[in-house]
Formats: C-alpha cells, sequence, structure tokens
C-alpha cells in the first residue's frame, strides 16, 4: 500500500474515533444537565447547538440535482426522524432513570442493530472479521445491559429502543449523498431541535434557566454538532456498519469521563466490556476486502481527495491529498482493490 492510500485509509477511521470522543464526553454532562433539564427540552437543545456549531461552515455546495431526487430526500428526512427525534428522546428517559456510566455502554447496542440494519436491508458486505466483532459487541453489551434488579430494566429497553432508531438513523445518513456532512448536520440539528422542544413543551417540561440553555447548547455543539459532522465523513467512506463499530468507543469515554467527572464507579463488568470491544475494533480492521467489482456510471457529493483509484477528475490548482467537497460524477469501470461498502461500493456479494 503507498503512503497516499494508507493515509487515505487512516483518514475515516480518524474521523470516527474523534466523533467517538466528542459524543461520548456528552453523554456524562447530558446526565448532569437532567437534574435541571426535561428529557425532551435537553434533547432538543443539543441538536439546535448541533446546527449553531455548523453554521458557519454551511455554504454553497452538495448538487441541487441529486437533492431534488426523491431518494436523497427520503435518505436525509428518515435520519432526521428516527435519529434526530425519536432516539434522542428516548435515550434522555432512559438516562435520567440509570446513572450515565451504565446508560453510556447499552448504547453500544446501537452498533449491533447498526450492523444487523446494514446487512439486512442496505446491501452492506459484512464478512467473518465484522461478524465476530458485531458478536463481541452484543456480549459487551449483554454485560452490561442485563439488570442487577428490576428497575434497571426500564432504562435499558428505552436506551435499546434508541440503539434501533440511531441504527436506522446511521444507514440513511451513510447513503446521503446530495448535502455535503455540514449541510445534513445543520437540516437534522434545526428540525429535530425544533421538534423535540415542542415535545417538551408539550410535556410540560419546565424552561431551562440562561446558563442551563448556554451549558446545553454548549455540548450539542461539539458531542453532536462537530461529532456528527465527522461521523457522516466517516460513514460515507467505511460504510454504516464500519464507522459504527469505531464509534463503539465512544461509551467508555463516557464512562471513563463520568468517573473522572461524576465520581461514578467502574465495576468489573464495564472493563471485562471494554476489553471485548477493543478486540472487536481490532478484528473488523484488521484485514482487507478484495476483489474484482464493477462500478455503474455514478453522479454525486461527498467529501474526498485525488489519492484514490475513484477521484480521477482534475483539479490543477489542488495537490492530490487535498481534502474538498463538491458534485462529480464517474464512469463505468471494473478493477480490483482492498475495499469497503462507502458510497461506491454498495455491490452484491
Amino acid at each position: 500500500m503507498t503512503r497516499a492510500a494508507a493515509t487515505a485509509a487512516i483518514r475515516p477511521i480518524l474521523y470516527g474515533l474523534l466523533a467517538a470522543f466528542l459524543f461520548g464526553a456528552s453523554t456524562p454532562a447530558a446526565k448532569h444537565l437532567l437534574h435541571s433539564v426535561g428529557p425532551a427540552t435537553l434533547a432538543g437543545l443539543l441538536y439546535l447547538g448541533a446546527a449553531l456549531a455548523v453554521l458557519p461552515f454551511v455554504r454553497r455546495g452538495g448538487s441541487a440535482e441529486l437533492r431534488r431526487q426523491p431518494r436523497c430526500l427520503l435518505c436525509l428526512a428518515s435520519a432526521v426522524l428516527f435519529g434526530g427525534v425519536i432516539g434522542p428522546f428516548l435515550l434522555m428517559a432512559g438516562l435520567r432513570l440509570a446513572p450515565s456510566a451504565s446508560t453510556s455502554l447499552w448504547l453500544n447496542l446501537e452498533t449491533v442493530a447498526t450492523s444487523l440494519l446494514a446487512w439486512l436491508f442496505f446491501r452492506e458486505h459484512m464478512g467473518p472479521r465484522a461478524w465476530l466483532a458485531a458478536a463481541l459487541i452484543i456480549a459487551a453489551g449483554a454485560i452490561l445491559a442485563a439488570p442487577s434488579d428490576f428497575a434497571l430494566g426500564w432504562p435499558a429497553a428505552l436506551v435499546a429502543l434508541a440503539c434501533v432508531a440511531w441504527g436506522l438513523d446511521n444507514n440513511f445518513t451513510a447513503l446521503i449523498d446530495g448535502f455535503t456532512p455540514a449541510q445534513s448536520t445543520l437540516a437534522k440539528g434545526l428540525i429535530a431541535g425544533m421538534a423535540n422542544l415542542a415535545i417538551g413543551h408539550a410535556l410540560g417540561e419546565p424552561r431551562p434557566e440562561a446558563a442551563l440553555l448556554a451549558g446545553a447548547l454548549a455540548v450539542g455543539a461539539l458531542g453532536y454538532g462537530l461529532s456528527l459532522v465527522l461521523y457522516v465523513s466517516c460513514a460515507q467512506a467505511v460504510g454504516a456498519a464500519r464507522s459504527q463499530l469505531i464509534f463503539s468507543a465512544s461509551p467508555f469515554i463516557g464512562v471513563l469521563l463520568a468517573w473522572i467527572a461524576l465520581g461514578e464507579s467502574l465495576s468489573t463488568g464495564q472493563l471485562v466490556a471494554a476489553g471485548l470491544v477493543a478486540v472487536a475494533l481490532a478484528a473488523v480492521f484488521s484485514g482487507g476486502h478484495v476483489h474484482a467489482h464493477h462500478h455503474r456510471t455514478l453522479a454525486h457529493t461527498h467529501a474526498h481527495a485525488h489519492d484514490d483509484e475513484h477521484h480521477t477528475h482534475s483539479h490543477p490548482d489542488l495537490p492530490p491529498n487535498h481534502h474538498h467537497t463538491h458534485a462529480h460524477a464517474h464512469e463505468e469501470t471494473r478493477h480490483v482493490h482492498p475495499h469497503h461498502p462507502d458510497l461506491h461500493h454498495r455491490h452484491g456479494h
């Protein structure tokens, strides 16, 4: 593998890990805010914070022609509904009833939901290593989600349902190709934010004070806004299932921060589950998937560089490894190279 190809392969993994860190840090912060803010109201403020964070980076871009296509609009609308409204409300409800460390770790069930949905409905290839990784994360989730008494059953169920909603969101998000990551994050943040605030108002949740409002927006800007932009970039490059496997590190960051900042204890089960997830990450990225495959003509929009085998259009004023976003077309071709189920590789096996 050339140095340019290695850089191109590592870049989305780094995006995913940074997204995981930012989102993982948001869970104990949200737990602290929930002492004074209702779950739907907090979910709305987190997403409005995300929209505010990406607003300066939203510029003309993407493809107007692709955005008008029903498939692109359906993907964005579905991602907003499942990931921006249903998922956050269920998470905030579960977080209110359980310690933030346990809730953080239950969120790894999202990885399993994403992988199964990707394989069943979204034509994403899952090789033996990916299935092994999913199995390890199922085991980690079983260790953590098993309630020590009946009272913990409902929080686990709420978080599990949130994970299914986010699994659908992840798969739809990976297919959005008419909007830039910042544009799709802005749309999700605004719509989901307003919807959750409306739900909170209908449920009679109190209005937060100014300091709490500012804190929630700040947490949303980093843990939802910047994190989501990085996650979308990762998902478009390696597929929904593998990007979620990378993102599965986020709950353990949440546990570590809950231990440091909130004084919550670490259990043996949490440590064992963390080890299982570490092995899962090593398994899914330890080998390549290589075979001859065919590409039909394709037009779409996403962040890319010209240090791979697919983006051969020319920009005389840009170096090959410069990352940029614009609408572009691919000609029909057939070749052999290592690949993941990204925007270009949704072929059958």
